[in-house]
């Protein structure tokens, strides 16, 4: 990556301060532009959702992974937990979405409460493991709520076996204006749903896998307490990337935890942070990271500026730590900041291998917790890890007095309502806005891959205005 006319700025940029400059481009279709990382994670997309409790679940990770993704499950999740959650994801079928599933007995009030946790926005009635009913929220409408889903469920309109090809279904399921198929085995059993969107990006994507072919999942580990013993016992679970995570990422401690990890010789990659420093980036990659957390602050549930003073705009953190990764072999990924595809493709301009994308996932079907109506908007609750929520629930094994005391310091909102965007309601929705930027970025670029897309940006820097005049106007003026 270049600045524009070789003017680089004297001061620190944002996402917002940037822009990039189209280059005469023999790239004919986006469709021809590979977004596989290249840092050893394995993802075939460079996102990566970040380890917050309000938004990476198991739920979130096999939808992410099944797209190309990764998701880090968070370090306050006990190894016994997460153990459970990586058999999971790693069980889940690389093309059919994992449906909500009930008995025939089960009450429509039942149904209504477990519906909204699949973007797809149904259930599938099972009795036997067979599906005998699909249910929707339109079966529900003006329904007694103590009726039972088998008085009111639809039988499967579209049904398709294991093997099925993604253009095959989609065009069984349009053919029959169906909501989605029910895909079965050879035995008749419930193997999971796929929607017309679903089979189109089952055709668009390729599933982040390990050599068994099980979904990837990544998972956390703090710097305090028995690192080594944790970070092993995740990698004996089956975790594909650790990710040793503080808020400062430059400290001695940080430093001592990473050699601790280090030495256990473990089979996957190990990012750490975060930093912002070319400094503190060779550090952590000295003292056994292959990737390394750039960010502090940029976050949306993050406090650490206002409170602190501490931090950098995110641009010139990725920019130039990851000059610094390069040089050594290793890699960064750009944490926090991105509230926009265009701030995804300038951190992969600026070096980055992958994005960690927080908030702006909470606000979907696929993120943890209770979908909340708010009169005709819905949404989340989300929380920052370095919250006092979040310090309260990390703490519960402590005494009164020290949870009491370390909750009187806090870096982070406790709780933030992510409403769903009625366009885009799942995290597969913002995964398709996302890559439609970031491969449209790579051929203004004349760029076929990530690397590419580094070495021939050319960005400039604006203006507040310059910012303004490239925002699409929802209304005339």
């Amino acid at each position: 990556m270049r600045f524009l006319n070789d003017a680089a700025p004297p001061y620190d940029l944002t996402y917002d301060d940037v822009f990039m400059v189209p280059a005469r481009s023999g790239v004919a279709s986006r469709y021809d532009v590979d977004l596989a990382t290249t840092d050893g994670s394995g993802a075939t997309l460079p996102l990566v959702v970040a380890n917050m409790t309000a938004i990476a679940g198991k739920r979130m990770a096999e939808t992410v992974a099944r797209r190309g993704g990764l998701v880090v499950i968070p370090q306050d999740i006990p190894v016994p937990v997460v153990s459970d959650v990586v058999a999971f994801v790693k069980s889940r079928h690389l093309v059919f979405d994992t449906p909500i599933e009930l008995a025939p007995h089960q009450t429509v009030a039942e149904a209504l409460a477990l519906i909204p946790k699949r973007a797809h926005r149904a259930a599938v009635v099972v009795d036997d493991a067979r599906p005998v009913g699909v249910l929707g929220l339109g079966d529900c409408v003006e329904v007694d709520r103590f009726a039972q889903v088998h008085q009111v469920m639809s039988p499967p309109e579209v049904m398709i076996e294991a093997g099925t090809d993604p253009r095959v279904a989609f065009d069984a399921i349009d053919r029959a204006r169906a909501a989605l198929a029910v895909a079965v085995d050879a035995d008749g059993r419930l193997l999971g749903v796929l929607t017309r969107a679903g089979a189109l990006r089952a055709t668009l994507y390729t599933p982040a896998t390990d050599e068994r072919g099980g979904l990837r999942v990544a998972a956390a580990v703090g710097v305090n307490g028995d690192v080594g013993a944790k970070a092993a016992g995740l990698v004996e679970a089956g975790v594909d990337t650790l990710v040793v995570d503080t808020a400062h990422g430059h400290q001695e401690r940080m430093l001592e935890a990473l050699g601790a990890v280090r030495s256990l010789d473990l089979p996957v990659p190990i990012a750490a942070g975060n930093i912002v420093s070319a400094e503190g980036t060779r550090e952590l990659v000295k003292a056994g990271a292959d990737i390394v957390k750039v960010g502090v602050g940029p976050g949306a549930m993050c406090t650490t500026r206002m409170m602190t003073g501490v931090g950098r705009p995110q641009f010139s953190a990725v920019l130039e730590c990851s000059a610094a990764a390069r040089d050594l072999g290793a890699h960064v990924w750009a944490d926090g900041g991105v509230r926009h595809p265009r701030d995804v493709a300038l951190a992969l301009a600026a070096g980055a291998s992958s994005v960690m994308i927080g908030s702006w996932f909470a606000g979907t079907h696929e993120s943890p917790g209770d979908l909340v109506e708010d009169g005709d908007r819905a949404y989340k609750v989300s929380f920052g890890m370095a919250s006092a929520r979040a310090v309260a629930n990390r703490t519960t094994g402590e005494s009164a007095y020290d949870r009491a005391r370390k909750g009187l310091y806090e870096e982070g909102i406790s709780s933030s309502r992510m409403y769903l965007d009625p366009a885009r309601p799942g995290v597969e929705d913002l995964i398709d806005q996302i890559c439609s930027g970031v491969r449209s970025a790579c051929t203004y670029a004349g760029a076929t891959s990530l690397a590419e897309l580094h070495d021939r940006a050319v960005v400039g820097v604006q203006s507040a205005a310059g910012y303004a005049e490239g925002r699409p106007l929802a209304t005339s003026w």
